[in-house]
């Protein structure tokens, strides 16, 4: 690593990410409300400013150097079976991929939700469960990264809010965001990897997204999303056991 992982560089890199999140937003003149309903609403609203916090956040890491521990656990977790959660969350996922009717998509429609997913799992995992882990991890046990990491994943939904979302909604997206946030945590600690993380994370947006513009019938993957929520806080207790994820430099100063 170019440089010592420090708690406050974490946060400095989530802040830096919001405020591109949004400013673009802002500029592309598409409401929260609207995106997702169009292939032009899309690509406005929600591919543009992820594609430009993707750059971002490519060249953070890569100054930093952080790559390796943003994407990889040195140790996986003792307890595999929590793996359970997530694989409940790609049942959702393709439940709603099959109560989408896909007649609905033209071509630009869904190349603007392929890349929302991929953009969506990338950054928002790379962000959070992985440079701002990384950089957590330097000062704090794991117990509390797993906190931090999924509060603040949680927490910049609420900016939702600034570009058009009504603030109820927004906070009720921010609670379901740190559930979550809990279950994208699982897969990272259960595979050692933040990869598979990112691909749950991305078809889940895509199929919460492709499901909420052209359902076939009401969306039963969707009432999974709590069940999931609730399983995950239950469950991250096993995969945080005995966790000692800290950087070395980090143990070192502390000894």
């Amino acid at each position: 690593m170019r440089v010592t992982p420090r708690a406050w560089i974490g946060l400095m890199i989530w802040v830096g990410y919001v405020i591109i999140i949004i400013a673009v937003t802002l500029l592309s003149g598409v409401p929260f409300p609207d995106i997702g309903t169009s292939a032009d609403s899309t690509w406005r609203g929600a591919v543009m400013d992820l594609a430009v916090a993707a750059v971002f956040l490519m060249i953070v890491a890569s100054l930093l150097g952080w790559w390796r521990p943003a994407l990889f656990e040195r140790q996986r977790s003792h307890h595999k079976w929590p793996i359970f959660v997530p694989i409940i969350m790609l049942v959702a996922v393709l439940l709603n991929f099959f109560n989408t009717d896909w007649s609905q998509f033209d071509t630009s429609f869904l190349l603007s939700l392929v890349a929302l997913g991929v953009l969506v799992g990338f950054n928002e995992e790379l962000m959070a469960r992985g440079l701002v882990l990384t950089a957590l991890r330097s000062r704090l046990g794991e117990g509390w990264v797993w906190f931090l990491t999924s509060a603040l994943f949680g927490l910049m939904h609420v900016g939702n809010a600034v570009i058009g979302a009504p603030l109820g909604s927004s906070l009720t997206q921010a609670a379901l965001a740190f559930a979550s946030g809990t279950a994208f945590y699982i897969v990272r600690r259960v595979t050692g990897s933040l990869i598979w993380a990112m691909v749950l994370h991305g078809l889940w947006d895509v199929s919460v997204f492709a499901v909420g513009h052209a359902p076939l019938a009401p969306a039963f993957g969707g009432l999974l999303g709590p069940v999931v929520g609730v399983l995950s806080l239950i469950c991250v207790y096993w995969v945080i056991k005995a966790t000692n994820e800290r950087p070395a430099t980090a143990v070192a100063a502390a000894v």
